[in-house]
């Protein structure tokens, strides 16, 4: 469970390029829900993620996961209750390290290392197992460097990372926005399958209102830092691309720029 409530953060206080980034965000996500999140550029989608992780110290409020206060926690403090697929497929993971050994370190998030090889031979045939449900064929790579792979399969390894052990927050962070359709279509299929057979509760941010409505099962609108719009079950269900747009405008009281956020 993630609990938020009245975070804010604002960026270069007291100086003239002032950025109130976070302006009172209050949100509760249950155990095992997959929530995406929407909004315009500057809405404070990427800092909420932020917050979460720990990359970001909010200025004020507080910040639970399964009722623990973790809002002034480090990331690395946080590293086995959180993780997180960035957009760019480069980020994530050690482009010099090969699969298995970027897999390894996924492996061990969370616990304290030692000296000691890096992939043992029961750890190997895991990996292995886990690489061949993606049906990439990389399980036969094991050894190849990550920095081989394309940008989708380097998604998929990340998602699989991130599902190796178990977190009590999954953050998607428009991991699918640098990908082509194709690519994307599947990285987005494997997603819903990963977060399904390991309930994890997920938050995607997306910049595609039709990726926003397929899945998950609630959807979340940010505006200026605040949440401006939550929607569930057969409401969202019975919900076009159209009825999401128009939900927006009306709550943002403008019209909103094609380019701001994506129909398809």
């Amino acid at each position: 469970m993630l609990a938020a409530h009245n975070l804010t953060k604002t960026f270069n206080p007291g100086t003239p390029i002032e950025n109130p980034v976070l302006r009172g965000l209050s949100l509760t996500i249950e155990s095992g829900q997959f929530v995406t999140v929407i909004g315009s550029n500057g809405a404070g989608k990427s800092t909420f993620l932020n917050a979460i992780s720990g990359d970001v110290t909010p200025d004020g409020g507080t910040l639970a996961i399964d009722g623990q206060d973790v809002s002034r926690l480090p990331s690395w403090q946080r590293a086995g209750l959180v993780a997180r697929v960035f957009q760019d497929p480069m980020a994530g993971t050690c482009e010099a390290l090969t699969i298995e050994e970027n897999l390894a370190l996924a492996w061990q998030r969370g616990q304290r290392r030692g000296l000691g090889p890096a992939v043992k031979k029961a750890q190997r045939e895991l990996f292995r197992d886990k690489l061949a449900t993606l049906r990439l064929g990389l399980e036969n790579r094991l050894a190849d460097r990550m920095g081989l792979l394309s940008g989708g399969q380097r998604q998929a390894v990340s998602l699989l990372m991130a599902s190796l052990q178990p977190s009590r927050i999954l953050l998607l962070d428009e991991h699918t926005a640098a990908l082509d359709p194709k690519t994307a279509a599947f990285v987005l299929e494997l997603t819903d399958r990963i977060v399904q057979e390991n309930r994890l509760t997920t938050l995607m941010v997306t910049h595609s209102m039709r990726q926003a409505l397929d899945h998950g099962g609630r959807t979340v609108m940010l505006h200026q830092g605040r949440v401006v719009l939550d929607v569930d079950g057969e409401t969202r269900a019975r919900m076009q691309v159209a009825d999401l747009l128009s939900m927006f405008e009306k709550t943002r009281g403008e019209t909103v720029d094609d380019d701001a956020l994506l129909l398809g």
